[in-house]
């Protein structure tokens, strides 16, 4: 792995897809700088494999800049908590500190950025039923966003927009569309994360927005699916159902 990167930051990564995308990584030669904003669950992340755990809060750009120090990577997972700004909108981490991190990735230089988003934002409406984009129009809105600033960056990027996550183990076969209105459906928190840890290495990821779904999740009929020679090697992920593509 003599041209991997060498540092990777997890931003969010005391969150249930965080935690998971530090299980992909830790086996790597890659080290992972994890944040969260608790020093309570410092020791939980360095038991999970993080080699440097950064306490910070992304609503101040300051702490943004200094998480995404010395990285070439970042794989994003911020989200707010479940409460009524997920309706409401107004100060969002979806939004805010999104934004911010993706400013301070830009002066440092970042080779590649994954941030992810959800089924239902901007484009990919359709995929979410209505009582779920009413229960999450705050939030929606600020993910929205968040996309556009990255977009509109510069940065290398790859947007993966996830149905409704689950606590599933890794299921290998994940469906991917590319155009807003393509699948619609559930797929696992660890199909998310290894697909999330491979994109900055796979080039056909680069600077493209994906909706993933399982294929066991899957709700209705797929639209403009396409098929991702997800570089999982690279990092020694093995998929126990072979390629992982429509």
């Amino acid at each position: 792995m003599a041209s991997t990167p060498e540092r990777v930051l997890i931003a969010g990564a005391s969150g249930d897809t965080g935690q998971e995308v530090l299980s992909v990584l830790r086996p790597t030669e890659l080290t992972i700088r994890a944040t969260t904003r608790s020093h309570a669950t410092v020791d939980t992340l360095e038991r999970l494999g993080a080699d440097e755990v950064a306490v910070v809060d992304f609503f101040e750009s300051a702490d943004a800049v200094r998480a995404v120090e010395d990285c070439d990577i970042v794989l994003c997972t911020l989200g707010s908590p479940p409460g009524i700004r997920h309706t409401l909108g107004g100060k969002l981490v979806d939004r805010t500190g999104v934004i911010n991190l993706v400013t301070a990735a830009v002066s440092a230089d970042v080779s590649h950025f994954v941030l992810e988003s959800a089924i239902g934002v901007g484009s990919s409406t359709a995929g979410m039923p209505i009582p779920g984009r009413l229960l999450l129009w705050g939030s929606l809105r600020a993910k929205r966003d968040a996309e556009t600033s990255l977009r509109r960056s510069g940065l290398g990027y790859t947007v993966i927009r996830p149905g409704r996550l689950t606590n599933d183990p890794p299921s290998g076969e994940v469906l991917v569309g590319e155009g807003g209105d393509t699948v619609s459906g559930s797929i696992s928190r660890a199909d998310v994360a290894r697909v999330m840890a491979v994109a900055p290495f796979t080039p056909e990821a680069r600077n493209r927005t994906f909706e993933v779904v399982s294929r066991d999740g899957l709700r209705g009929s797929p639209k403009n699916l396409v098929a991702i020679d997800w570089e999982y090697e690279r990092l020694g992920i093995e998929v126990e159902h072979g390629r992982v593509q429509s």
